[in-house]
């Protein structure tokens, strides 16, 4: 039997681990496979951009450099002779589904989440057009902003804009996830402490003009119901020269109740955040007194803490179209069970820009139906619905949750279904189609081909080593470990040995 072949579109962690997934599974069911001792998997890798990685290169605050360490483990599986990178090729442009189909047994959507659920509110005249437009300042004039196009900027994806607006001197974020407090701590950060990530040259000038001084989080349920993590609380506990705000009310017993905290006792992880809660609650009362930081140094920015606080609207300056000029915050009640009510007590806080996290909305395909409910690929248990031998896995799969670690055993039942697919009478009735079809004994370099005759030039793991080296190199002649290249003719330059790298005495140096 011929070797089994399979293309995987998007190169994330998603995209990575099914592939790794894929292929010890594959290894491990030979005989139950039928592939014969001689016969092997093979895997074509597609990337829109003209890098790998994803999720974890242009996802992760910056801030969070160990999360990346696991670039690491991603490159010893894309180092297999057994896969083939095809960066720098986009599905929907350069291939189509049926190139894909008539090339391959298999074919996996790992697409991952590119854009923001929508916010709902009165007032809340989002920001599109950062992701299309270099210049942000005009197309911001809402200065309501998505995290995901925010996020975008300070990891350097190459499609965002160059500048970000931060005049705002009051900022509201929304949302009570580990992806609203990592926008928030970039916000009230200062760049000199972020001299030892990857950001580029143009987030370290754009956080240095940051005029931003006090940082609302606005979490809808209690404390006990806070969807972000421990670690996001203690990276917070240690930013230096910021106040952590925190408000009495949200801590009350009538609020906090012996039920609430057994219900929290119930997760060993949920109770640990609650207790730091605490401890960042008893702490934050001398924080607030001396305004000072969390080391007790002074502190010229502050980071404030609301929960139970559910927003209603944004409210604009003469009407819709008008400046932002505040957040209407509604007090809710949340019982032990995490079931949320509003109390009719409504405040405004002023704010001159709103960004909101309130989830993630995978990107959709063309061609592949879409469940615009559940905010995923349609499919089941990884098979995309009404299509034969097309699947889907990570956030493209199950929705934009879990932490990248979760995209391993989400992909193994995505690999399950395949092979079970692959070992079903009519999958080998395809094989035997498939091999009728081609006109040599393989078809990997069938789409290289086709490619090829549509102008389009792959990047492949020998050309992301060139990026990394040069990002490196661009580091190492600043002091500072790893700089980020971020523009996409910039990246295929490096990419295809066309631009070397930096000296010593030619890269910018950040004082």
């Amino acid at each position: 039997m011929r070797d089994f072949t399979v293309a995987v579109v998007g190169a994330g962690p998603a995209g990575v681990y099914v592939s790794d997934i894929l292929l010890r599974q594959i290894a491990a069911k030979r005989e139950e496979l039928g592939l014969g001792e001689d016969a092997t998997a093979h895997i074509d890798l597609f990337e829109k951009l003209p890098v790998p990685f994803g999720l974890v290169r242009y996802g992760v605050a910056p801030d969070h450099p160990a999360i990346k360490f696991i670039i690491g483990a991603l490159e010893k599986t894309l180092n297999n002779p057994q896969i083939r990178l095809m960066a720098d090729v986009e599905f929907g442009r350069d291939i189509q589904l049926e190139d894909l189909t008539q090339r391959y047994d298999a074919v996996i959507f790992a697409t991952g989440a590119v854009d923001d659920r929508p916010l709902e509110i009165p007032g809340a005249k989002d920001s599109k057009g950062a992701k299309d437009s270099k210049d942000a300042d005009g197309a911001h004039a809402a200065n309501v902003f998505g995290a995901a196009r925010f996020v975008e900027w300070y990891d350097g994806y190459p499609t965002a804009p160059e500048q970000w607006p931060l005049e705002a001197r009051e900022v509201a974020v929304l949302g009570g996830g580990n992806v609203a407090m990592d926008i928030s701590r970039l916000l009230v950060r200062y760049p000199d402490d972020l001299l030892h990530t990857d950001i580029p040259q143009n987030v370290y000038d754009g956080l240095a003009a940051n005029k931003a001084e006090d940082v609302h989080v606005f979490v809808r349920r209690d404390v006990t119901h806070a969807k972000f993590s421990v670690q996001e609380l203690r990276e917070l506990e240690a930013l230096p020269g910021v106040e952590i705000v925190t408000y009495a009310e949200d801590f009350s017993d009538d609020v906090l109740t012996d039920a609430h905290m057994a219900a929290a006792s119930e997760d060993k992880l949920t109770r640990q955040m609650v207790d730091e809660l605490l401890a960042v609650r008893a702490m934050s009362e001398k924080m607030m007194a001396e305004h000072v930081d969390f080391e007790g140094q002074p502190a010229r920015r502050r980071f404030h803490l609301h929960f139970n606080a559910n927003p209603l609207e944004i409210v604009r300056e003469d009407g819709a179209d008008g400046a932002v000029q505040a957040v209407r915050i509604e007090r809710t009640v949340t019982d032990a069970s995490g079931v949320m009510r509003g109390t009719g007590e409504v405040r405004d806080v002023p704010v001159q820009a709103v960004y909101h996290a309130i989830g993630y909305k995978p990107a959709e395909i063309p061609g592949i139906p879409y469940d615009e409910a559940a905010y995923t690929l349609d499919n089941e248990g990884g098979r995309i619905a009404g299509m034969p031998f097309v699947y889907a896995t990570g956030w493209a799969k199950r929705g934009p949750v879990g932490l990248i670690g979760s995209t391993k055993s989400d992909a193994l039942e995505t690999v399950e279904n395949v092979l079970a697919d692959w070992a079903a009478s009519e999958q080998k009735g395809r094989v035997a189609a498939l091999v009728n079809a081609s006109d040599s004994a393989g078809t990997r370099a069938d789409i290289a081909e086709l490619l090829a005759e549509r102008g389009v030039q792959p990047l492949d793991y020998a050309a992301w080593q060139r990026v990394d080296a040069y990002e490196r190199a661009l580091g190492a002649a600043a002091q500072r470990e790893h700089i980020k290249v971020i523009s996409e003719d910039e990246l295929r330059a490096i990419a295809r040995g066309e631009k070397t790298a930096p000296s010593a005495q030619s890269a910018p140096k950040q004082e």
